[in-house]
């Protein structure tokens, strides 16, 4: 086999010459370790490569080994439930064989070769079949149904199908194309950079339910969608994205540690086995993929995570699924592209970043979104994309977030000052937004109630009314304030304490449902539009605000969600209050 050479080692750069056919993107063989790499830049009859592991020991003269294909990950019954690092090796597996370190150059496939799956075929010999089409399924775990689907480019009848037991490249049915039979097994390979293919992208028309207030009422996302978590260090990104990786109503969490701190992707790897689905009762891990790059790992790599994990997730998409694709944090991606990119001595953009930053997170955020897959059954799935950022300083202003924020379209700002005040989520709701407002009121007009958008309105106004009242009550004091302004102040923070923010540990107030949002915030502004017609009948506001109703309110999150009746009586209670305190100030 021939073999390019060796001529230059600057950290996880390689520069090798004489490569033979090298092609962009090519996955290659660094060194007599066959250190895995991947060729990003051709000059003349030199190849630049950067490198997935540690190049120490690596030297002029080593001999680089082309592979002829792109960077691929493999596709099949085994996803659900692994670890990997950012290129695909399962960590368990390198663990249980070679110890507690990764050895450098050691080679494991993604999907294990010796697990058998309980194939049922789904087509019969003699079914004509496209790409896309559902040849069979596997149980891959007690909650998630694998579609095995025939792969794209493949078109004609079936000529034999299998059933039973198989591994992932045992033969389960044969295809007579044009071109001749081609075999098929439970395993595809996909280049990583290439997204999977699709018939027609559709638009967004329902949310991706979190079961956070702030989110799901104020600043939603659809399924499908994108968002942006940029936050200061201690404000609470990683958090908010466990919170939506455990109740977000998607079928399929895809969640990638990308450089994260040790100590933070150790306690993903530890918890996340031991939470408990809500929807099905099982293990959260049966339907999750872990991808854990750490900041200690080698560089290259965190590059490589993002594209395996979206690739994963558009997998599942294409199976019908749901997914939400947790990323944290691409400021660590771009760090990595930042320094590639300086070895490779390219002209530096803002801050040292390359001139293409905004071209590749664009590249990334477009990949997800809500599809009719491939095959002729016509099937819907979606890959939502949820990327936090870690501005220095947190310091929005820098190219990362303002990159990140031309692409997506909601934007969750936190702010460690409300972390610090024990306020979470620490979405500050003065500069957050969503663009997919409005689509989402179609369907809480449809499925929860038509009041639901005006309520999230007035909420709002009252929200944005309070900022402006609060800088007169530093500068002179409450007392500046008329009755209704004082009357706007005491119901935001009715709103900031008992709607936005949420207990994570309490089991009541974790996962709120859309329709027990809804309730919750029509207490509140109920309370306020009845008040406010008491002050314009000349009632004081030290009575309004001092009811015995209010205490029941700031508890009322708490009501479980199977006794929703409690919020009627309670809307009865705060109608009862102020008439019946109205009528003694009459007599």
């Amino acid at each position: 086999m021939e073999a390019g050479v060796v001529v230059k080692v600057s950290g996880p750069l390689v520069v090798a010459r004489d490569l033979p056919d090298p092609k962009m993107y090519d996955l290659v063989k660094v060194g007599k370790d066959r250190l895995m790499g991947e060729i990003i830049e051709l000059r003349g009859n030199r190849a630049s490569i950067q490198v997935y592991e540690e190049t120490a020991g690596l030297g002029p003269g080593d001999e680089v080994i082309s592979t002829g294909e792109p960077l691929s990950v493999e596709l099949g019954p085994g996803l659900l439930t692994s670890i990997y690092d950012g290129v695909q090796r399962p960590l368990d597996v390198i663990r249980a064989r070679y110890g507690n370190y990764v050895t450098r150059g050691v080679e494991e496939p993604g999907l294990s070769r010796e697990r058998k799956w309980p194939f049922q075929p789904a087509v019969k010999v003699g079914d004509e079949v496209v790409a896309g089409d559902v040849l069979g399924t596997v149980q891959e775990t007690t909650v998630i149904l694998h579609k095995v689907m025939l792969p794209a480019g493949v078109e004609g009848k079936v000529s034999h199908i299998g059933e039973g037991d198989f591994n992932v490249e045992d033969t389960v049915a044969v295809v007579e194309t044009s071109g001749g039979e081609v075999p098929v097994t439970m395993m595809q390979r996909w280049p990583v950079r290439r997204p999977r293919l699709y018939r027609e992208k559709m638009a967004p028309s329902e949310p991706l339910v979190t079961g956070q207030r702030i989110v799901d009422t104020l600043f939603p996302i659809s399924m499908g969608g994108t968002a942006c978590v940029p936050g200061p260090f201690g404000s609470g990104k990683t958090v908010l994205q466990h919170a939506i990786a455990k109740w977000a109503n998607a079928q399929i969490v895809v969640f990638v540690g990308c450089g994260e701190r040790g100590n933070e992707m150790t306690d993903v790897l530890l918890e996340f086995p031991e939470l408990t689905d809500p929807y099905s009762g099982e293990p959260l891990m049966l339907r999750t993929v872990l991808i854990a790059n750490t900041s200690n790992m080698p560089v290259a790599a965190r590059e490589a995570s993002v594209y395996t994990g979206i690739t994963i997730a558009e997998y599942y998409r294409d199976m019908g699924y749901h997914v939400a694709l947790q990323a944290d944090s691409t400021s660590r991606w771009a760090e990595a592209l930042r320094e590639i990119s300086g070895r490779l001595e390219e002209m530096p953009g803002e801050e040292g970043y390359p001139a293409y930053l905004g071209t590749r997170l664009a590249a990334f955020y477009e990949r997800a979104g809500r599809v009719i897959c491939l095959g002729r059954e016509g099937r819907v799935g979606s890959v939502s994309a949820i990327g936090s950022v870690s501005p220095p300083g947190g310091d929005l202003s820098e190219p990362v977030t303002q990159a990140t924020l031309r692409v997506v379209k909601v934007f969750w700002g936190l702010e460690d000052r409300l972390a610090f005040a024990r306020h979470f989520p620490a979405i500050n709701w003065l500069n957050s937004y969503s663009l997919y407002q409005e689509k989402v009121e179609e369907y809480w007009n449809q499925e929860v109630d038509e009041a639901y958008a005006e309520l999230r309105a007035e909420a709002m106004g009252i929200l944005q009314r309070e900022a402006e009242l609060q800088e007169v009550v530093r500068l002179i004091g409450i007392e500046a304030l008329s009755d209704q302004e004082r009357l706007v102040m005491e119901t935001a923070k009715s709103l900031r304490e008992d709607f936005l923010q949420q207990n994570a540990f309490d089991d009541a107030d974790a996962f709120t449902s859309l329709m027990k949002q809804y309730r919750l915030l029509r207490l509140i502004v109920t309370y306020h539009r009845l008040a406010n017609r008491e002050l314009e009948k000349g009632r004081p506001i030290e009575e309004l605000i001092d009811l015995p109703v209010q205490e029941e309110i700031a508890r009322a999150k708490f009501i479980p969600e199977e006794e929703m009746e409690r919020f009627d009586r309670l809307e009865e209670k705060v109608a009862e209050q102020l008439a019946g305190e109205a009528s003694q100030v009459n007599a």
